[in-house]
């Protein structure tokens, strides 16, 4: 298969800086013994994704292996989204999840409609969301939207009959970003994605330095952890908060059979703990709140041996500069695989998967 495809222009970034430990796991890990099954894949053309719970456990692992193969080879002569126009609309202000998203419809020879800011648009006059759901039908093939308020992309949908993809909500969901975060967690073991049994690997105990129920980025990672409960034995909360979760978040943890604790005491607990998700940020209300500051990770913390550490970035003081160069530093290999992964899901949903490479490895 590499003798057919040009290797991927980009691959150098997987590579750490000189002298770094810094985690770049080898895309190619989870799809050499792994292909892709496209039928999977292929129930997603059309769909929106509002949440995680758009997506089935089966779809998650077959985007991490296309999101590999794009990775991994140059797709761009393919042109796979030729003659299709999406639209970013982010009301909301955003680098990486904007950024990533156009870079992948670039990549993939699409068209982006770009709205920065939310003041350039028609709400600044009153405009309804709803009615610019209408618009957008006449203007693009798709919608990513980001918004500051938690039922906007349910209003916006009233009207909207092209997929919508949701890019943060409010305190809701960011169901992309939980996918850029199980993508690195499976390059990091891909007998996370294996259907064979014989590979299984030790169940995980998995921390949330953060509050799911306020987080979005944070929520959105636990509910896409769910799906993969047989390969986790525990989740410990830590958090400021009594209650971190939410009613919702303790029913799914519930009915998923998963044990878990809150606690507030990071020192005695972080070194149980194999992943580690953290953020400190959340938006309540009409601002930006900065949850959970008082706990900071950095090169000294009493880390196990082999624990990595995730971020859905923008950091703050939580997480110490001092990790970048440590082999804890997953968060990085995180951010690089976004663009792949939300390519893999552009191309699922635009129903272009007949245009990738016949030599990629694929189920026949």
């Amino acid at each position: 298969m590499a003798e057919k495809l040009e290797l991927n222009k980009h691959i150098e970034f997987l590579e750490p800086p000189e002298g770094a430990e810094t985690l770049r796991p080898k895309p190619v890990n989870l799809f050499e013994d792994n292909p892709i099954n496209l039928s999977v894949l292929e129930g997603l053309k059309g769909r929106s994704i509002l949440g995680v719970k758009d997506f089935k456990r089966e779809e998650v692992i077959e985007l991490a292996k296309l999101a590999a193969v794009l990775e991994n080879f140059e797709i761009a002569p393919y042109h796979i989204m030729d003659g299709k126009i999406v639209t970013t609309a982010f009301f909301e202000a955003s680098t990486r999840t904007r950024l990533s998203f156009e870079s992948a419809v670039l990549r993939l020879d699409g068209k982006v409609l770009s709205i920065p800011e939310g003041g350039v648009t028609g709400v600044r006059k009153g405009e309804s969301l709803e009615d610019i759901g209408e618009m957008f039908n006449a203007y693009c093939d798709m919608v990513i939207m980001r918004h500051t308020e938690t039922d906007s992309a349910e209003r916006v949908r009233r009207n909207l009959r092209v997929p919508l993809i949701n890019a943060g909500n409010g305190s809701g969901e960011h169901p992309t970003q939980s996918l850029a975060d199980w993508y690195a967690l499976l390059k990091w073991r891909p007998e996370l994605a294996s259907p064979d049994p014989s590979k299984k690997s030790k169940r995980l105990c998995l921390g949330i330095l953060g509050t799911p129920g306020s987080m979005r980025a944070v929520k959105s990672f636990l509910l896409m952890s769910l799906m993969f409960q047989d390969r986790i034995s525990r989740v410990v909360v830590i958090s400021q908060m009594a209650d971190p979760f939410g009613e919702d978040l303790v029913a799914e943890l519930k009915k998923a059979g998963i044990r878990y604790e809150v606690t507030n005491d990071m020192q005695n607990h972080v070194a149980e703990l194999d992943v580690i998700y953290m953020n400190s940020i959340a938006f309540l209300g009409d601002s930006y709140k900065n949850l959970d500051s008082e706990y900071q990770l950095n090169k000294d913390s009493d880390l196990k041996e082999n624990a990595v550490i995730l971020h859905p970035l923008a950091r703050l003081s939580e997480l110490d500069c001092s990790l970048d160069n440590t082999a804890h530093n997953l968060y990085f290999s995180q951010a690089h695989g976004a663009v792949f992964v939300r390519q893999a899901l552009l191309i699922s949903i635009s129903g272009r998967l007949n245009r990738l490479p016949k030599e990629i490895p694929t189920v026949k």
